[in-house]
């Protein structure tokens, strides 16, 4: 059977959603897939991210990251997704992007793939959750498999105990404040195996 192909999606305004998503290809690579760190083109306005400096600072970081298309998310057997809340939601690029996904969805590109989602916040209560769970909505429009994490290992309740994807407070600086590389990385894993069972079923 072929390698497990992973899409990871992200989008990053100063570059804690990078990090996991960082972490989350390390842990795909080690589960033994090809993987693909993505981004969602950027829509903001320049004066808008040239009035923040670490904004800035990030996408000039982060340039040659590819942008990612329709077609990244059918060439991929899971995707796990990376993105900050505002006001509950998923930011406007991200959304903005998976608007582009009509066509492969029409033509049944994304179904059976396997899918999940990790968040950030200011605050603990930010909106993490629903964030995780709106990007969920569309997946299930996808036909698409969701492999949460669940409780199915402790490092979960390490990270903040949120089941539906790993998620994590940032700090005014910039900073993370719960130690989440492990929950990220399990997640990544989980994700990579349960594509390699869908893989299986459809061989």
């Amino acid at each position: 059977m072929d390698m497990v192909k992973t899409a990871i999606v992200y989008y990053s305004s100063t570059g804690t959603n990078y990090q996991l998503a960082q972490w989350a290809a390390e842990a795909a690579k080690e589960a033994g897939s090809e993987v693909k760190v993505l981004k969602a083109p950027e829509t903001a306005p320049q004066a808008a991210i040239d009035s923040n400096e670490a904004w800035r600072a990030h996408v000039d970081a982060t340039k040659d990251v590819p942008d990612v298309t329709p077609a990244d998310l059918e060439w991929a057997d899971a995707i796990i997704f990376s993105v900050p809340t505002r006001f509950g939601n998923m930011p406007g690029q991200m959304k903005n992007f998976l608007d582009t996904t009509g066509g492969s969805w029409a033509q049944g590109k994304l179904a059976n793939k396997a899918v999940s989602a990790m968040s950030s916040a200011q605050n603990p209560h930010g909106g993490q959750e629903a964030t995780i769970l709106s990007l969920y909505t569309t997946m299930y429009h996808w036909g698409a498999i969701v492999a949460a994490p669940g409780y199915t290992d402790a490092v979960t309740f390490g990270a903040g105990g949120n089941p539906y994807g790993t998620s994590v407070t940032v700090s005014q600086d910039g900073k993370m404040i719960e130690d989440v590389e492990a929950a990220v990385k399990h997640q990544a894993k989980r994700t990579v195996k349960v594509a390699e069972a869908l893989k299986h079923l459809e061989a």
